[in-house]
């Protein structure tokens, strides 16, 4: 008998699985969304290094959001901006989970996406923020560099090659210079964020 059970919880768990992962599988869908809303949805997913999926589901995902939004957009007027299509990848659930809710407020689905992207506008703000206050201490950072140079120099003057210390500053400023390369590519990385 206990055997019997087992095996009727575990195609009980090998379906719920299956159902699970068929979920996560990914889906191409086109949206008709507005210039500021696809670049919106790029930019954040660049600054952040993650996948446009990824945020996308996770928009999507919260279907008592989702709900929140269809009922406010039934408020609304209708949006007069300029569409274009935008093809992207997002799971086989996010995409049931839109359907679900456009169906069951007939709302229009690229409407309800277009204002479930809207929800990221906060971060982009607080990512512009901090683009702002990163470039701030660029300044200060170049200066840190020419100091370390000059500190090396210095050293090279008064210490031979083969000196512990000579070696510990010549690590310092090695370790320095390469930061602020990696500042810069961050900092360059946002340059995106000034002109949205």
């Amino acid at each position: 008998m206990r055997n019997k059970d087992k095996s009727v919880e575990f195609v009980m768990l090998s379906d719920s699985y299956s159902a699970d992962l068929r979920g996560r599988q990914s889906v191409r869908t086109t949206f008709k969304l507005t210039p500021r809303s696809i670049d919106a949805l790029s930019l954040l997913a660049g600054q952040l290094g993650i996948k446009q999926k990824s945020i996308f589901d996770h928009l999507v995902d919260d279907t008592r959001a989702l709900r929140a939004l269809a009922r406010e957009i039934e408020k609304r007027e209708a949006l007069n901006e300029e569409r274009v299509p935008k093809t992207y990848v997002i799971s086989r659930k996010t995409l049931e989970n839109l359907e679900q809710v456009c169906k069951r407020y007939q709302t229009p689905r690229d409407a309800l996406v277009e204002f479930s992207i809207e929800r990221i506008m906060p971060l982009i703000k607080e990512e512009k923020k901090k683009h702002r206050s990163r470039q701030k201490l660029q300044a200060k950072l170049a200066q840190f560099l020419a100091d370390g140079r000059a500190l090396l120099e210095d050293a090279d003057k008064v210490l031979d090659r083969d000196d512990p210390v000579f070696h510990q500053v010549y690590q310092m400023a090695r370790a320095a210079q390469s930061g602020c390369e990696e500042i810069d590519q961050i900092i360059e990385k946002g340059r995106r964020l000034e002109e949205f």
